[in-house]
């Protein structure tokens, strides 16, 4: 069995096509070398509030669904293509547990950072569910993307940016506690009162 080193030189539509061809450890790789792009975008669902592990779950499905179903000469590189797949698998997930609750998934952001030399700026895209939305209700996601960013600058603290900020990277509470040099309660709780004031309604 070729170790992974060896694949780590070569292209992800070179490794799917080994992978067509019958080398079935491929997939174990592709997997692998994927899942800090499924917690990245599961985190990015941060203030719907939900199990991130669940939606890393579900994340993984579409990540295999990716790998299944990408065809090198009809679809983008397959980065984008898993990126999407991965996204689109997320939000469905999202979508009907919201159903389920009986509350409508219109007005939610994915939520991403980048910290530029003035200091944070937030980017909050707005959900796929933007494709089918009527042009009032893509007005009204914009402004909860602007209401949320206002909050983000105006109420949290420096400690809370900085452990957003990784989280939304990818970072699970314990790694982010290990690079901050903090207790692991200590992020679950900042996350806890970072999702609070980004939802309070005041």
């Amino acid at each position: 069995m070729q170790g992974t080193s060896g694949y780590k030189n070569q292209e992800d539509e070179a490794l799917i096509e080994e992978l067509r061809s019958g080398k079935t450890e491929i997939m174990d790789y592709i997997l692998e070398k994927y899942k800090y792009l499924v917690r990245k975008r599961a985190n990015a669902m941060f203030l719907i509030g939900g199990d991130t592990d669940d939606l890393i779950q579900e994340g993984m499905i579409g990540l295999f669904k990716a790998i299944q179903g990408y065809k090198p000469d009809r679809d983008a590189s397959f980065f984008h293509f898993a990126d999407l797949c991965i996204r689109r698998q997320i939000y469905h997930a999202v979508e009907a547990s919201q159903r389920k609750k009986h509350q409508p998934l219109n007005g939610y952001v994915s939520l991403s950072i980048e910290l530029g030399e003035d200091g944070m700026e937030t980017r909050l895209d707005l959900l796929e569910s933007a494709g089918n939305a009527n042009p009032e209700q893509l007005l009204i996601d914009r402004e909860n993307a602007r209401d949320i960013q206002e909050k983000m600058q105006k109420r949290l603290s420096s400690f809370e940016r900085q452990v957003l900020e990784l989280y939304l990277e990818g970072m699970d509470y314990r790694s982010i506690a290990g690079q901050l040099c903090r207790e692991p309660k200590a992020i679950d709780n900042a996350l806890q009162r970072i999702r609070g004031k980004l939802l309070d309604g005041t």
